[in-house]
């Protein structure tokens, strides 16, 4: 190595090291540091239960609607099968109010108006020769107010039973049956209530993500609303970097950057969403002498869902302006 450099003329050592100076001072003027940020999604039930089934691992990647966790489902699908069945016994008694009486039922009526129907043309005949009996001086006044009453009593039973037969054939009242209507809305309501405290049970992912990590295991007590799995999809993944003051001005949501990373292939490409309104003395976990005294605004920015898993939270990164 020093017969090497001892070879190299010192106007091309000179060349040299002005050369390795300018590299190492240039920065460029547009490029700023910023970190890799996710927005984290807890996912939990709205019920309560024992875990039984996890159905994940931490750092497993899921496709949308994929199987997390499912609770203890016993007490809700009980009362689902209760609810079920007061939902058919309400339909069914509309149903019954909405057709009339059965045919058997119907056939007796009818049955009871013939009778009537006959002891009405008997008494109509007996009527009448009691009326010639009495013109001819055979039978009492008496006698023939009776065969008068039982003409007039047979033949109001006939029109009793003739509208007993329509009203059997008929069907409930329009308020009985808006009345059942309504027993059978709210009877659905419950099924409904009960089914969907049954699906809470079982939690699937809202998207494509990952699995950063699982805070229950097989076996143990989840309070409702508590969080079983989290979780960080793709497009929940961005990068915060901060600009100087006199920058900020010209940024807005929309307008494209560069992100570098170490470690990737090529530069990720990236849109601003954020542009903060605080201003800012020390951006966080990025100290230098350079920065800690000059004011920066906070900016944000993401890549596409596909470019965001090459990156990691916390990971630091360099944005190029374009």
């Amino acid at each position: 190595m020093k017969n090497f450099i001892a070879s190299i003329r010192p106007p091309l050592i000179a060349l040299l090291i002005g050369v390795l100076l300018m590299a190492c001072s240039h920065r460029d003027e547009n490029a700023y540091q910023g970190y890799v940020e996710g927005e984290y999604v807890y996912l939990g039930s709205s019920q309560a239960g024992t875990l039984t089934q996890l159905q994940v691992t931490r750092g497993q990647t899921v496709k949308a609607d994929s199987p997390l966790f499912t609770l203890d489902v016993v007490d809700e699908t009980a009362a689902l099968r209760q609810a079920q069945q007061q939902l058919a016994a309400a339909r069914s008694q509309l149903a019954d109010i909405q057709t009339g009486k059965r045919a058997p039922e119907v056939n007796v009526n009818r049955a009871q108006l013939a009778e009537a129907v006959a002891n009405a043309r008997k008494a109509a005949l007996q009527l009448t020769r009691d009326e010639a009996q009495y013109s001819a001086g055979g039978i009492s006044k008496a006698q023939l107010d009776d065969s008068r009453a039982n003409a007039d009593a047979t033949s109001a039973q006939v029109r009793e039973l003739t509208s007993q037969v329509e009203v059997a054939r008929l069907p409930g009242r329009s308020q009985q049956i808006g009345a059942q209507q309504a027993q059978v809305a709210a009877a659905e309501a419950v099924v409904a209530q009960a089914q969907w405290k049954l699906d809470q049970k079982r939690v699937n992912a809202p998207a494509d993500g990952f699995v950063y990590d699982t805070l229950y295991r097989s076996g143990e007590w989840v309070a409702a609303g508590s969080p079983v799995v989290q979780m960080l999809p793709p497009q929940n993944i961005k990068v915060r970097f901060f600009v100087p003051e006199a920058l900020v001005g010209a940024l807005a949501p929309g307008r494209e950057v560069r992100i570098h990373c170490d470690g990737c292939a090529a530069d990720l490409p990236a849109k601003i969403t954020y542009v903060s309104n605080n201003a800012e003395y020390t951006p966080p976990v990025i100290y230098s002498n350079e920065s800690r005294a000059k004011l920066v605004f906070m900016i944000e920015a993401h890549p596409s869902a596909a470019d965001a898993t090459k990156l990691h939270p916390g990971q630091p990164v360099t944005v190029a302006l374009k």
